[in-house]
This record gives C-alpha cells, structure tokens and sequence, in this order.
C-alpha cells in the first residue's frame, strides 16, 4: 500500500523520467497542479495585466501571505514576501545599523553569498566579521549551542546561521541559539533556505529578529517565492532595497491590510515595481500538495529514504557520514566524505553525463563531500543507481 501510495505522489511531479534527481536541496522540481496554476495566472497576466494586477492580485496575495504564515506558525502581518532566502538577507543586511566597534558573528559552515553579504555589512558598519567552528559531527544540540555560547563576546552584535547548513544538512537548533543570543542582547538573523516543509518551523517559537528562507525547495513553490519574517521588536529596522511605491505611508495602520494584499509596512519592503509574483500566488497551493498526503506521513517517508541512503552509500560504498544521526540534527539531506584525490570537476561531470544523477560535489575547506537529498517523490531505485555509480567513478 505505502509503495503505491508513493508512486502514485511521484506521477503528480513533474520529472525528467531519464534523471534521478536527488538535489531537492538546490531546487525542487514542480507538481503538475502547481505549475498549471502558475500558468494559468501568468497567461491571465500576459491577456489583461491591469486587471491582474489591480484586481486579481490583491485577494490572492493576502491569502498566500496568511496561508503561508499559518504553515509556518507566524503572523501574516510579519511576513515580506521575496523572491528568495538571498534578497530576503540583503534587506536585512543593508538595513541594520549595527553600534561600532563590534562585531557580525557567523558559523564556519554558512553559504558563501551569504557570508560576502554580511562581509558587506561589516564594511558599511565599521565592524569586524568573525566565524566560530561548529563541531565536525556533533552528537547533541547542546554541543552545538556551547560552541556558540563559547564563541559570544561583549562585542557580538549580531548572529547570523543557518537553520539547515547547506554542505552537510545539519539542522541547527534554532530555538536554543536565538534564546542565547537574545540574553546577551545579540540580533539573530537566520538562513532558512532548506528548513520550510523539510522540518517542522513554528517562527514564533524560534523567536529570531528575522528569519528569511525558500518556498522553491522542499515546499515544492516556483523558483521565485521567498520570504522575510519580521520578529517582534525588529520590524522598524530595515529599510527596502528599491524604493517603489509603498516607501511613503502614514503611521496609523502600518500594519493592518490594505487594498493592495499586504499592509503599508510590508508593501514598502516588497513591492520593487513592476514584476511577475506569480509563484509567490501559488505558494497555497504547494502546500494544499503536500498536505494532501499528509506531513507526518511524507517526513516519515523521508526519513525512510534517509536511512536507506545511509545503509547504501554510507555502510555499502563505505563513505563516511557527515551528517550526525541523532534525530534532531538532521532533515532529508545527509553528507558523506569522499576520498582524497577526487576530482570535483571531474566527477560532477561524469555522475551527470555517464548516469545522468543530479546531486551536489560540495568542496569544503576541509574536506570534500557529496551531498544526498531524498523528498518523497524519489525512490530505492534512484538511490540504488548513486551507489552503483559511486565505486566505479571514485576507484576506477
């Protein structure tokens, strides 16, 4: 039953049926009725954009802000919608007026925009960037949390970390840091990229200043739609990075609705001009998907194939894991060491072109790693063909 179920939710993706696509972590592949509706309101938009524009989209954008901020256990009035995690951290970064001296600290594991970008803040604010080392394969959150405990100074003015780090799926404890951070009086900013439908996110219970993240990745949205929250005390901070119309607006009801789908404080952070916010409309629809299957029944298929991904590129190719397995540190992304000598380059190009894979070679100071993603829609088969390719492309 349960495998039938699982083919049956693979047959609504839109699939390659010649790629085992196994990098959910970089982009998530559509569903049929997701696309489709994304269609059907670009072709409303391409047809008559005034009245798409002016008449259409207000309803449909406050419903995908409320949709999206319930599935995230949020308040629509604090959520900007972007067009991804990167432009959702520039805000923040551009805007934040930091006290000087001091200092931005990062962990050693944050993706490489994203640190130029804070190195960009420290530069405008006279500050020093700093990065601490999470330990290599943790065995509890709380090592995790001493290691930032232990990095914090008098001169920490801002903590910036990803949810879910990117090279190795290791999912931070969120909660934990911001709560430390914040009895120092430290600002937290997080990267959420892989964490929306990958694992439970409840922001208010986070209690980051700001937290920005992806709905083109494991929520299965368009590439497009993204978001900002805005934690309470924060939302006088930033300032938009274009300024449109919404930049002048009365401070009476700055953040109840207004007749554009947003509220006068979100609209000044979101609207850039003219653009397509198609995909940021039918974000309620990726979710209506994936909730049609069920939460809990898609992470435990996830954590299904996780295990399977262990036992057979882990265990069976001999790889060693560099994502932790305790429960609480991963998601649907695990990491495995490649040998030394490996070629990045080289092998890229051959797991694509001679088996036709798609999954990330990550090149990390220390070490090189492949990276794993399974979602509900992959499969053993696909799994079974990364680990048959494996031997033969490293030792051959």
């Amino acid at each position: 039953m349960a495998e039938t179920i699982w083919s049956d939710a693979r047959s609504q993706m839109m699939l390659d049926p010649n790629v085992a696509n196994l990098n959910t972590g970089s982009f998530g592949p559509l569903p049929r009725v997701v696309f489709e509706r994304v269609t059907k309101l670009r072709e409303r938009l391409a047809e008559e954009p005034m009245d798409f524009l002016v008449r259409q989209v207000p309803p449909l954008l406050w419903d995908a802000r409320e949709r999206l901020a319930t599935f995230l256990g949020g308040d629509a009035r604090r959520l900007v919608f972007t067009c991804n995690v990167t432009a959702s951290v520039n805000i923040v970064a551009a805007s934040l007026k930091l006290a000087a001296p001091g200092e931005i600290l990062l962990t050693d594991h944050e993706y490489g925009a994203m640190h130029w970008c804070w190195e960009r803040a420290a530069q405008r604010c006279g500050l020093t960037l700093r990065t601490f080392p999470l330990p290599r394969t943790p065995g509890s959150p709380g090592e995790i949390v001493d290691a930032a405990r232990a990095a914090f100074t008098p001169q920490t003015r801002l903590l910036f970390f990803s949810h879910v780090l990117s090279p190795t799926g290791l999912v931070l404890p969120a909660e934990d840091l911001c709560r430390e951070a914040r009895g120092r009086g430290i600002l937290t900013v997080i990267d959420g990229a892989h964490a929306p439908a990958m694992i439970p996110v409840n922001l208010a219970d986070i209690g980051a200043d700001f937290y920005g993240a992806n709905c083109h990745k494991w929520l299965l949205a368009p590439t497009g739609s993204g978001f900002l929250y805005l934690g309470p005390g924060s939302e006088d901070r930033l300032q938009p990075l274009q300024v449109s119309w919404g930049w002048h607006h009365e401070c009476r009801g700055v953040d109840e609705r207004d007749e554009f789908g947003s509220t006068p404080r979100l609209r000044a952070l979101e609207f850039e001009g003219t653009r397509d916010i198609c995909p940021w409309l039918v974000v309620p629809q990726a979710i209506d998907f994936q909730d049609g299957f069920g939460w809990a029944r898609i992470r435990a298929r996830i954590a299904e194939l996780g295990a399977y991904v262990r036992t057979k590129i882990g265990r069976g190719v001999g790889l060693e894991e560099a994502t932790p397995a305790h429960p609480a540190l991963h998601g649907a992304m695990a990491a495995f060491q490649l040998p030394a000598g490996t070629d990045p380059a080289v092998l890229r190009r051959n797991l694509w072109e001679k088996f036709r894979i798609e999954t990330p070679i990550i090149e990390r100071p220390e070490r090189l790693l492949i990276r794993v993603s399974t979602h509900f829609y992959n499969t053993e088969d696909e799994i079974d063909r990364l680990a048959s390719a494996l031997p033969a492309l490293l030792h051959g």
